[in-house]
């Protein structure tokens, strides 16, 4: 028998998005039906909303999630019912050219439920990411779950669904930061926070935060940036230099997705350095340079899917990090709302009036 639940469903393109009851199948072959205890409000969420992903409406929103697992279709092995997982989007499948080569981040067939959850009257829902978490229960496929420590809390572990993962990823993973390095990052939202904070863990010397709101450049500071730069009130590229011994830094990362600002990215970084684009650009957007000064800069220009990360590597890891005191998970979360709260906590996020919002059942 299905279950019947709330969830929050997009049903047209920049239309409000409303509170439903949801029908969710019992798990079948490789399944997992997954009680959501919290959900953070992602900019993805929003991108569906108003039609930036694609147009398969209705939506069921939600993906940054953290649940209990209520039950297991048949052949599920990995997680069992009662375990504390964090929703992932990438379920690797084990047998595409990237799993078959060790790079299993990278994996080209990642998988879903196959079953879908509807609407009251049987429309079908399309879940965002492949999780629609915005929902008190919801059914995914049982990669989606990865167990961790059930002692952290689900609105600080969830984050790591989406947001967090990617900004610590895009430092860490893709970009490679290491003991010593000089780091720049664009953009002070979760990712870039996310990105800071990645930074950090992994012994950069220098970390140095771009911005255009002093709002958001002193929540870099607590995730440990070292220097600051309002790029509305000085030439973002030049303070970068200044604060880098005039060399540029090793590592620059581009959070916000914008040609204008990736630009500046790839201008404030030294030579042979790396240049990670992590946040999501519109596209229809373009970037042109001349291809002599790539080749003359050396170093590498790379793009960051999800961090580049291994969600059976590292979300455990980071989970138990955060609760020996080493990642400061719980900044990130700015308050907690319930599931009628969503529109309005998408209006909070456009406004940058937040890190993240994130919906307690």
């Amino acid at each position: 028998m299905p279950h019947e639940v709330r969830g929050v469903v997009a049903r047209a393109v920049k239309e409000p998005v409303s509170l439903e009851t949801i029908l969710v199948p019992d798990p079948g072959p490789g399944e997992a039906l997954v009680k959501v205890q919290a959900c953070g409000v992602c900019h993805t969420d929003l991108h569906y909303r108003e039609g930036g992903i694609n147009d398969d409406f209705p939506f069921l929103l939600g993906h940054e999630a953290a649940g209990i697992v209520e039950s297991v279709g048949p052949d599920v092995t990995d997680v069992a019912p009662g375990d504390f997982v964090i929703l992932n989007w990438r379920a690797v499948c084990g047998q595409c050219r990237s799993c078959r080569r060790g790079k299993p981040w990278y994996c080209f067939a990642t998988h879903n439920a196959t079953q879908k959850m509807t609407l009251a009257d049987g429309t079908p829902l399309s879940p965002a990411l492949g999780i629609g978490a915005f929902a008190e229960k919801t059914l995914v496929a049982a990669g989606q779950c990865t167990k961790v420590d059930a002692s952290a809390r689900p609105e600080v572990a969830g984050l790591l669904g989406c947001g967090v993962m990617a900004g610590i990823g895009a430092a860490i993973n893709t970009g490679g930061v290491g003991r010593g390095d000089t780091v720049a990052v664009f953009g002070c939202g979760g990712v870039g926070d996310a990105a800071i904070a990645g930074a950090r863990l992994a012994g950069a010397r220098t970390i140095v935060a771009v911005d255009v709101d002093d709002r958001k450049l002193e929540w870099a500071r607590q995730f440990g940036a070292t220097h600051t730069v309002n790029g509305r009130n000085e030439d973002a590229v030049a303070a970068v230099k200044r604060h880098t011994e005039g060399n540029g830094a090793d590592v620059t990362i581009d959070a916000v997705g914008h040609p204008e600002v990736f630009q500046q990215a790839y201008d404030s970084r030294d030579l042979a350095g790396t240049t990670v684009l992590v946040g999501v650009p519109n596209p229809s957007m373009t970037w042109t340079t001349a291809l002599i000064d790539i080749f003359g800069r050396g170093g590498s220009l790379k793009s960051s899917w999800y961090g580049d990360c291994l969600p059976s590597r590292d979300f455990p890891l980071l989970v138990d990090l955060h609760l020996q005191g080493r990642l400061p998970l719980d900044l990130f979360v700015s308050e907690t709302i319930g599931l009628e709260d969503v529109e309005e906590a998408f209006h909070k996020m456009e406004r940058g009036e937040v890190l993240r919002s994130v919906v307690l059942f």
